[in-house]
């Protein structure tokens, strides 16, 4: 009641606001694991552990001959490593903290900076994973090379981009229905192991096939990036502006169902599940 306010400008707000964000990813990060190092050393082991299943996979399998011309491994990576960068984001985003999470009885935080912190942390853990392991691969084994790697990296962004439109759309819906919501992530993750497209291109794809598959953001993704990272591949049935229009469009209906949501959500709604 006797709390003096201070008006603040926006750039001072937007100040304020960047900050209460940093602590968040920083507490984001650390909430996998007490230490930061091995938070990291796990997403780490599970991005090898992806790449080598899928190397290991294709060459068994005698597909091999089915990649584009030039290094395999990278081939591999460039699928991987966009598909967890997509499905760790809608992981995080649709489990941060909601409106009647304890949390926001903190002043400072509230439900954008929650969803805010979630997606930069997957990000940035997702990156840091990303260069360490193509440094180790450059260093010790081969020396590789992209074509587009700014172009690339775009597409890297944009696969996050998506994960964390859809994981909004999903974060949205949890008040309301959240064992169904835990059943659709399930399934949308899961699908994705297939329908990202990370194990083929989309110009090998017969018409019948490749209607099963365009349906999906990450799909655009991963073929665009082989385009700008191999340049003996120039995709011809896939956009990046296809999965950037999904991503805006997800964003705005998150955001206007998150406004609704947060008018309207009750820690009580919980009590009777």
């Amino acid at each position: 009641m006797f709390e003096q306010r201070h008006k603040r400008s926006h750039l001072s707000s937007l100040i304020a606001m960047g900050e209460v964000v940093f602590h968040s990813v920083a507490r984001s990060v650390r909430s996998k694991h007490n230490n930061a190092f091995m938070a990291l050393a796990l997403n780490l082991t599970q991005a090898v552990m992806f790449v080598v299943v899928f190397y290991l996979m294709f060459s068994l399998l005698g597909l091999r001959g089915a990649a584009i011309r030039g290094d395999f491994l990278l081939y591999v990576m460039s699928g991987v490593f966009l598909f967890l960068t997509h499905t760790k984001a809608v992981a995080a985003v649709s489990g941060a903290e909601g409106p009647s999470s304890p949390m926001m009885q903190h002043a400072p935080m509230n439900t954008i900076v929650a969803i805010l912190s979630a997606a930069l942390g997957s990000l940035y853990i997702q990156v840091l994973s990303m260069l360490i392991i193509l440094f180790v691969y450059h260093v010790a084994f081969t020396p590789i090379e992209i074509e587009e790697p700014i172009a690339a990296f775009g597409m890297v962004l944009l696969s996050w981009i998506t994960g964390a439109a859809v994981g909004l759309i999903l974060l949205v819906m949890k008040p309301w229905s959240p064992g169904t919501v835990g059943i659709i992530s399930t399934i949308y993750q899961r699908a994705n192991m297939i329908a990202s497209g990370k194990m083929f291109l989309a110009n090998t794809l017969p018409s019948f096939m490749l209607s099963m598959f365009d349906w999906n953001p990450l799909f655009h993704c991963i073929d665009q990036a082989r385009g700008f990272v191999f340049i003996n591949y120039n995709p011809h049935f896939s956009n990046w502006q296809y999965a950037c229009w999904v991503a805006l469009i997800l964003i705005m209906i998150g955001l206007m169902g998150e406004f609704y949501t947060r008018r309207r959500a009750s820690i009580s709604w919980g009590a009777k599940r």
